[in-house]
């Protein structure tokens, strides 16, 4: 059978089970429909998470249909389950470039999936779109200083590092032209488009710590230099804390079930070629506070996800695996 038809045979428990089963009241989640839900980061304990083990998995040799790092993490903690450890996966959240090219999905394979896999591998909770939405609402504002005549910051557009975002392989916006279309429309300049995993919001949503933070991070992000070579920042521009709204509850970790009924939380998705390449610090935690084991992943091979993890998310976060699990592959 195909991931698909397995995923259809299993019948899927209500969120609120999971979430009692996770160890938090119902009462705390807030529900997505009655299989997903949203966990708010108030109730991450840290004390609480540095008596858990985390496990790390990892890959040695990067192919494009993948490693199979997730299915492995997601199989390590059925496993740890079956053993009587109670133990949570805290994997990434797909992107849809990667589910509509030669990789597919990422919820995993066979007999160790989380569900449910076609929610999850489309929209999910918005997350996503909530990223696309605050990168683009700093590309419009950017092109909106350019333009102003009572505003402007003087920004010199051949400076300008902030490109546009969209969750899709489109090689065709890679490298356009905006502000076609006279006076009214915007000053001509060349811009592009990136993908949504690519967005430094992205890796700045899954570095965090609060929405303090995260409003403080967003406007440190840098744009360019104006004429006389002074550095712009998003916080110049006054739309940090706009952006930090349109992510109040993206930022907020997301709880699913693996195919035996485990619970399993997916939050973030930086690319590990471009960014970090792990979950957010929020979800990690978060399965850490409520777990004795917490398995989680980090993207590509070794050499990109795991140095990254270590040197960045564990140095962030002040978290430390007690092993390392890497997978191979001879495809």
């Amino acid at each position: 059978m195909t991931d698909l038809q397995i995923s259809k045979t299993v019948k899927l428990q209500p969120i609120t089970t999971i979430a009692e089963r996770f160890g938090i009241s119902p009462d705390t989640i807030e529900m997505y429909g009655k299989y997903k839900a949203k966990i708010p980061i108030e109730i991450i304990d840290k004390q609480r998470a540095n008596k858990s083990n985390l496990i790390l998995v990892s890959a040695i040799s990067p192919t494009p249909a993948g490693e199979g790092k997730t299915t492995i993490s997601i199989g390590l903690s059925e496993a740890l389950n079956q053993l009587g450890k109670k133990t949570t996966v805290v994997l990434r959240e797909p992107s849809l470039g990667p589910v509509f090219g030669i990789k597919g999905g990422a919820t995993g394979g066979g007999y160790s999936q989380v569900l449910p896999l076609e929610d999850i591998n489309l929209h999910f909770t918005g997350d996503f779109s909530a990223i696309e939405k605050a990168h683009n609402l700093l590309s419009a504002v950017i092109d909106n200083n350019i333009q102003s005549k009572t505003n402007s910051l003087g920004l010199d557009p051949r400076t300008i590092t902030w490109k546009r975002v969209i969750d899709m392989n489109d090689r065709a916006l890679r490298r356009i032209i905006v502000g076609l279309g006279g006076t009214s429309s915007g000053v001509p300049r060349e811009t592009g488009f990136d993908i949504t995993a690519a967005s430094e919001i992205m890796a700045i949503l899954c570095l965090t710590t609060g929405l303090s933070d995260l409003k403080k991070r967003l406007g440190n992000i840098f744009i360019g230099y104006t004429y006389t070579k002074k550095p712009i920042f998003a916080k110049d521009l006054k739309v940090a804390g706009a952006m930090t709204a349109l992510l109040k509850n993206a930022i907020q970790p997301n709880l699913v079930q693996t195919i035996e009924g485990n619970p399993a939380i997916i939050h973030g998705g930086p690319f590990a070629n471009i960014a970090q390449g792990t979950n957010s610090v929020l979800a990690t935690l978060m399965g850490m506070t409520y777990s004795d084991y917490t398995v989680t992943e980090a993207g590509f091979g070794f050499d990109l996800g795991a140095e990254k993890f270590f040197d960045i998310k564990c140095q962030s976060a002040k978290i430390s695996p007690k092993a390392v699990v890497l997978t191979t592959t001879v495809r």
